[in-house]
């Protein structure tokens, strides 16, 4: 396995967490079921228990994108 490039593999948030970037998620190749913010796989092996604590709802709405 590759070494991780911070800002192409992952960043740090706010708090100091790593968190993954979908490019990651991709090479990776499945869902992890960790409910990962940049899942490009709809969380799709996330516990629906668990999905419902920390997964967010994201709009799509193009009113609630304005800048």
């Amino acid at each position: 396995m590759r070494n991780l490039v911070e800002g192409t593999d992952f960043y740090y948030n706010e708090q100091h967490n790593v968190v993954f970037t979908a490019s990651w998620h991709l090479q990776r190749g499945t869902c992890c079921g960790n409910s990962c913010r940049h899942c490009p796989f709809n969380h799709i092996n996330v516990p629906p228990e668990t999905a419902k604590k920390t997964i967010p709802v994201i709009s799509t709405r193009a009113a609630d994108h304005k800048n």
